[in-house]
């Protein structure tokens, strides 16, 4: 692992049976159903800097974080968080000591917050369980600060969650993952549930957060204006796995995968047009995934070789791009 690098994923596989109930696959001899919500995906993180993964809703994105964050066990590969391998770390203090280093933003500001439990609380859990303050004013002392630190007031430590609307619910999810002093930030969609205006202030809260602490952060959305704003790199999933890695500006200015260019139709103009033609079809059915690339049924730039192969990330310049069309010169 280089030191550069505050995170490395390699060839991660998150598979999870989704049959149905044994006797009604013995009555209707139906086989077993796996579904591989990740399929070999690798890629990693400087110290610093923000890697964001973007793709349609059931690619993947989600599964990825939760599975860096540790909530998942992996079926296969390596997770690598500053040295130390989360995917099979089995000494109880080496995974407190990840832990510790890492910490992860929710969605929903609404859901992540125990609505029994007093700000304050909700703030200083991590404190206690790494054992962060010296007594219990020391605690106090540093849940204020936290709570200033991302632009909210020393006295709502004692309010409930309830009491605040959803933007300030989310700086509170913000302090309570800066409460462990950490390295790392698993952002999983941090602005969706919010209205745009408030999108914009808490983008702009972690901006400035991570410039002041040095924090890195692996940031998921499917919002191409949100990963504009935050990203150094972005990772463009589809069906479980990587089509492409690529710094911002490349992403937006010469999009190599037939799937980015795909995403990038998408955004209409000021007039609510798009300004090219946009690839038809549906994402398959993950269960069933087609065989080769599986990108190939709305692929125009398919042929006998897609279908029947599975293409590899190979490098392109400054990206790195899984496409044999790309790889043969045919776009």
């Amino acid at each position: 692992m280089s030191e550069q690098n505050i995170l490395e994923v390699q060839g991660l596989k998150m598979y999870f049976d989704v049959s149905p109930p044994f006797v009604t696959r013995l009555l209707n001899r139906m086989p077993k159903q796996v579904l591989k919500a990740v399929d070999g995906l690798s890629f990693s993180i400087e110290r610093g800097k923000t890697f964001s993964l973007v793709g349609e809703s059931g690619c993947g994105k989600s599964t990825v974080a939760r599975a860096v964050a540790g909530l998942y066990t992996p079926t296969g590969g390596d997770i690598i968080i500053d040295g130390q391998n989360l995917a099979t770390a089995k000494d109880r203090s080496k995974i407190t000591d990840i832990s510790r280093q890492m910490q992860m933003i929710f969605q929903s500001p609404y859901a992540s917050l125990d609505p029994r439990w007093r700000v304050r609380d909700i703030i200083a859990e991590p404190i206690r369980a790494f054992k962060l303050a010296a007594n219990k004013e020391d605690e106090w002392r540093q849940v204020e600060q936290l709570l200033v630190q991302v632009g909210l007031s020393a006295s709502d430590g004692e309010k409930y969650p309830h009491e605040f609307s959803g933007g300030q619910r989310q700086r509170i999810s913000i302090a309570r993952a800066l409460s462990s002093k950490p390295e790392f930030l698993i952002c999983d969609e941090p602005t969706s549930a919010l209205d745009v205006s408030v999108q914009a202030q808490i983008l702009n809260l972690m901006t400035a957060l991570q410039d002041e602490l040095g924090l890195t952060y692996l940031f998921i959305s499917h919002d191409l204006a949100v990963i504009d704003h935050m990203s150094d790199w972005i990772g463009v999933m589809y069906l479980g796995r990587v089509c492409e890695i690529t710094p911002k500006s490349e992403l937006f200015s010469n999009p190599r995968h037939p799937y980015t260019r795909l995403l990038l139709e998408a955004i209409p103009d000021l007039k609510g047009r798009s300004h090219r033609k946009p690839l038809k079809g549906e994402v398959p059915n993950p269960i069933t995934p087609p065989s080769g690339c599986t990108f190939h049924p709305r692929c125009p730039y398919a042929n006998e070789r897609c279908k029947q192969e599975q293409p590899v990330l190979g490098e392109y310049g400054p990206s790195q791009v899984a496409c044999h069309a790309v790889e043969e010169f045919r776009i």
